[in-house]
């Protein structure tokens, strides 16, 4: 999704470009030059020399400064530090000419040839289309262990402005373009993990070469050069200098992407680092730290470049108090953050703004009054956010519609379903906010709604699910449901996950009242409390047929009027440490999933309030995590366990995560079939691993294609206790239990079911394809052995 973004804002505003890349960066400037090293003699081998570890003098020099990595580490050396960091992002269409600017987009765009200007980074011209500003001040305390890092401000300006959701590509261009820290043994970046120069693996990953003694600046270095084993694999190659003393410091280094690296859409990448004295001799620190990206997303995409500009300052290590590590009024703080003045700017930026990023706001605000503007927004932001304002200009909207990918779909009941929904924004008020939907069934030919209200306790920029939610809301629908939507991580009726690969038969009516509570902490606690009031009546394929009542000898479809109550109150606590999140339109986005996310829940059946039919508990729990395997890409796992503690119908039995679609679903079953079983515990295992295409670099032409690894498997452990289970003669003609319906099975507990998956990433560069194959289980009529899923997936 995010990367989706930044093809859209590029698509929108650039054309087609020819000028090749220029590579290269002066180490004292950071300007692109020619990377060349001049040597006393040059000698000619018949055969080029191996490469060797054994008796090297530069491994032996990295041994030296890896092994001194702990004398400049600040977290090693001070119970407490704090410093100030500016950060500017810019993000700009690269290598413009003349010509763009009579035919192709930019023909159209009025005056836009006014923000165009040399790039001082590549000798090019560029067109900055969205730059941000970032002051943050970071703290760090050793005992306990805890890491702050407070906002004082924050701006952007250009084409991420005109969008409401603009703040996406703000978030992800950070996250992407994250700060490299070589100290570090991995360093994460652009959702990669690349090998550090001087990590504790780069002896065995880099090839070490000493080129110079030389001077930077006063300080004498021994200048080395360093590349990896494979360049395909995700490293860096460049330049690092150390200090010629006994301390073996880093200095300076400058990182780039090798040639034939398997990343995608970089053309080339330069990142400068110099290090120096925070006060004194001792205190050794990164100064400044600038990255230069130049992109090229697809052939017939203008090419884009990224420049990140980072400097510290202000280093401090004398003991902080306990407040200045409380997360207490943090929002409120980022929210100020957001209003500084210019002032505040003007005292705290370290690096100039350029002449296109300083006249880049009156621009856009002079565009939004041009008929262009009315044109190519609205359809635009259809592209991006997946709905339709009705704000113009200098109205916002205070209406959205959509979500478009959910006008027309299809199901087992309705046949051809259309569907229209609204809701409105914080425009029209900052607290409260409705939404829902009408839809139609046009071979059911019944009507369905949802109509949601929700109040915020805190004032919203856009959409009441921003972070932190402080919400209170109440939600009335009645539609047609299938119990596997539940584990959809999209909409339902979405369009592109309605074609099915079994057929969806046993479906519901469902008529729901939730009222729901949710609040959020800055740590990463998440409370959640539903009050739930459902009625559901079985259609399709689906029986609500009481064991005490004889069951009918027809196989077709069966719906004899029967519905069940339910009235639920449920809790659940999550919490994600270090969890970022965006808001779209529809819902909130994690942008980093590095860290562990767990969730405890439990929810109690009330018998007789308000309807319910039925007393029950059920707890569920999850756990995720992700394991960064170096070179080896990444192994994410998500485990969950749940119980039905209590004797309740089959439609309150734990049903697998069944994903009946054809679009790759994460945490979801790709082959098990719809209430395929049905269980009262269970525990599952989702082990996914994206190799990252560390065996296929290795294949001869192969490699050129730039496909990357995966292979995953899924299992589930369940059981159903005797008191549930419909089969036993003990609970023959109970009134309580129901008759499964046909393709509803009860699982052996001591056969887990296990499933395989073996896939390919990055095909043409957009695409994930999978070949799943189901290992047991197979004797049952709804199972099926092996398939084919795909995902749109653009990843660098």
């Amino acid at each position: 999704m995010r990367a989706v973004y930044i093809v859209l804002m590029l698509i929108m505003v650039v054309p087609v470009s020819r000028a090749q890349l220029n590579s290269g960066m002066s180490s004292d400037t950071g300007k692109w030059y020619n990377r060349t090293h001049s040597i006393s003699e040059v000698t000619v081998r018949s055969k080029r020399a191996k490469y060797s570890r054994k008796n090297n003098p530069a491994v032996e020099l990295m041994r030296k400064v890896i092994a001194a990595r702990k004398l400049t580490d600040l977290k090693q050396k001070h119970d407490f530090y704090r410093y100030e960091k500016y950060r500017k992002l810019t993000l700009a269409a690269n290598d413009v000419t003349p010509s763009d600017f009579h035919s192709g987009l930019l023909s159209i765009v009025p005056d836009i040839i006014n923000l165009v200007e040399p790039c001082q980074y590549n000798n090019k011209l560029i067109l900055p289309v969205t730059f941000s500003e970032t002051v943050t001040e970071s703290r760090f305390r050793r005992r306990p262990h805890t890491v702050r890092d407070d906002v004082k401000g924050e701006r952007s300006g250009g084409i991420s402005t005109l969008t409401q959701s603009g703040k996406i590509l703000d978030e992800a261009l950070k996250d992407f373009f994250s700060d490299v820290n070589i100290y570090d043994n991995q360093v994460r970046l652009l959702h990669h993990t690349f090998t550090s120069p001087i990590g504790k693996d780069a002896i065995g990953f880099y090839r070490f070469f000493i080129i110079d003694t030389l001077l930077v600046e006063r300080d004498k270095c021994f200048h080395l050069y360093f590349s990896p084993n494979n360049p395909m694999d995700f490293g860096f190659s460049g330049d690092i200098f150390v200090m010629a003393d006994s301390t073996y410091r880093v200095r300076r280094c400058e990182l780039s992407i090798p040639k034939h690296s398997s990343v995608n859409f970089v053309d080339g990448m330069r990142i400068l680092q110099d290090f120096g004295n925070a006060g004194t001799e001792d205190e050794w620190v990164l100064m400044s730290d600038d990255m230069i990206v130049e992109l090229r997303l697809f052939d017939f995409i203008q090419k884009g470049i990224v420049i990140r500009n980072t400097r510290f300052s202000g280093f401090d290590f004398s003991p902080l108090p306990d407040e200045a590590f409380s997360l207490r009024g943090a929002t409120d703080s980022l929210r100020m953050a957001r209003l500084r003045d210019r002032n505040f700017w003007n005292t705290h930026r370290m690096v100039e703004l350029t002449g296109s990023e300083r006249g880049m706001d009156g621009y856009f605000e002079e565009l939004k009054k041009k008929k262009f503007y009315r044109l190519v927004m609205p359809v635009f932001r259809l592209l991006a956010e997946n709905f339709i304002e009705t704000g113009t200009s200098g109205k916002p909207s205070r209406v959205d519609i959509g979500p478009v990918n959910t006008f027309v779909s299809n199901n087992f009941i309705d046949g051809f379903r259309m569907r229209l929904g609204a809701q409105t924004t914080a425009n029209l008020n900052r607290r409260l906010f409705v939404g829902g939907y009408y839809a139609h069934g046009f071979e059911s030919k019944k009507d369905y709604y949802k109509a949601d209200v929700t109040y915020s306790f805190r004032d919203k920029d856009y959409m009441p699910h921003e972070f932190p939610m402080r919400n209170i809301s109440f939600t009335s629908s009645y539609d047609v449901v299938s119990p596997s939507d539940k584990f959809m991580k999209t909409d339902k009726d979405n369009v592109f996950t309605s074609l099915k690969w079994a057929t969806v038969d046993k479906m519901m009516f469902s008529l729901r009242n939730r009222l729901a509570f949710v609040r959020e902490e800055e740590w990463g606690l998440r409370s959640t409390l539903l009050l739930t009031c459902e009625k559901n009546e079985a259609c399709g394929m689906m029986t609500f047929v009481p064991m005490s009542v004889s069951l009918p000898s027809s196989g077709d479809g069966f719906s004899d009027g029967r519905a069940m109550r339910t009235t639920e109150l449920r809790a659940e606590l999550r919490y994600a440490p270090g969890e970022k999140t965006v808001s779209t339109k529809q819902r909130s986005v994690a942008i980093n999933c590095e860290r562990p996310v767990y969730t405890l829940s439990h929810a109690v059946g009330l018998r007789g309030v308000m309807g319910g039919e039925y007393n029950y508990n059920f707890t569920e729990v999850s756990v995720y995590h992700r394991i960064r395997l170096n070179s080896w890409g990444k192994l994410n796992l998500n485990m969950h366990a749940g119980a039905q503690w209590n004797k309740v119908p089959y439609p309150l039995l734990i049903m697998p995560a069944a994903n009946m679609s054809y679009i790759i679903q994460p945490s979801t079953f790709n082959l098990i079939n719809n209430m395929e079983f049905l269980n009262d515990r269970y525990v599952s295992l989702d082990a996914e691993w994206d190799i990252n295409g560390k065996l296929f670099n290795r294949i001869p032409l192969i490699k050129k294609l730039k496909l990357r690894e995966y292979v995953g498997v899924k299992v589930l452990w369940g059981s159903l206790t005797d008191k549930n289970n419909p089969f036993l003669p003990c609970n023959a003609g109970s009134a309580r239990l129901m008759y499964f319906p046909d393709g509803c099975n009860v699982m052996d507990s001591s056969r887990p079911y296990v499933e395989l998956a073996a896939g390919v990433h990055n095909v043409f560069r957009f695409f994930s394809i999978q070949y799943v194959r189901r290992l047991n289980y197979l004797d049952l009529p709804t199972a099926t052995k092996h398939g084919v899923r795909i995902a749109f997936q653009i990843a660098f």
